[in-house]
């Protein structure tokens, strides 16, 4: 069997999408609390900064993959208009419930779907845009995913990656202190469950930092790929256009 990583751990392919699973469905519903108090409520910011570089327009179509409780999902339906599509999906039943229910109660009734980014159910060249938010470090295949990505978008469209990154040198101590120390506990006390959010910060330090996702994406077929570091690069938003 071949292996992968699941946080620190190695674990057989095959059981990572179930160890996966069992994260987030502990997480999901208190997901969007823990997100603000981990984050300073950055990652609102975060991803305002990505609705704005997706720079959708009324009739057009996007897809939100690992899409969660739907925050991304219910900005681009706003830009896109009645006129466009936003496809909300995610591999996680229990986040995706916990994302339309959110949609529902803004008015927002969105095509929605149980949906593995490594065999995506889409056309060719559909969509305008792609976005994966805080989700690409907890596939197995990040490869095989990014390249589906790249099938399903229409030439000229965009890809935007969302995700944890590797932050500037001089913050890696105190930002390691905190993540190993007072994440898990913040999990503990809000979500009752410290060893997800131990996993949370243990699968950050095995994502491929900026660079090496970089040069993923154009091995995934991407002409022009650029990143923008956020927060000191605590995160970092990838952008990359399908020739």
């Amino acid at each position: 069997m071949n292996k992968t990583h699941f946080g620190f751990d190695t674990v057989n392919e095959e059981e990572k999408a179930g160890k996966v699973r069992q994260v987030f469905d502990s997480v999901a519903p208190k997901y969007d609390i823990m997100n603000d108090l981990m984050s300073a409520g950055l990652h609102r910011a975060w991803k305002a900064y990505t609705v704005m570089v997706a720079n959708l327009r009324p009739g057009q179509k996007a897809l939100d993959i690992a899409g969660g409780t739907g925050d991304l999902a219910k900005a681009f339906a706003k830009k896109v208009g009645p006129t466009g599509t936003v496809v909300h999906t995610d591999i996680n039943e229990a986040m995706l419930r916990t994302g339309r229910n959110r949609l529902l109660n803004h008015g927002l009734v969105l095509p929605t779907m149980v949906c593995d980014a490594e065999k995506l159910p889409f056309q060719d060249n559909y969509f305008d845009v792609v976005s994966v938010a805080f989700g690409l470090r907890n596939m197995t295949h990040k490869d095989q995913a990014l390249a589906e990505m790249q099938r399903v978008l229409k030439p000229g469209g965009k890809l935007l990656v969302l995700e944890f990154s590797q932050v500037a040198p001089p913050l890696r101590k105190p930002y390691d202190w905190y993540s190993f120390n007072i994440l898990p506990r913040l999990g503990q006390a809000i979500a009752g469950d410290a060893d997800s959010y131990r996993y949370l910060a243990e699968s950050i330090r095995m994502h491929p930092d900026q660079a090496t996702l970089k040069t993923m994406m154009h091995s995934a077929g991407f002409g022009h790929v650029d990143y923008h570091n956020l927060t000191a690069g605590i995160a970092a938003l990838h952008v990359g256009i399908k020739c």
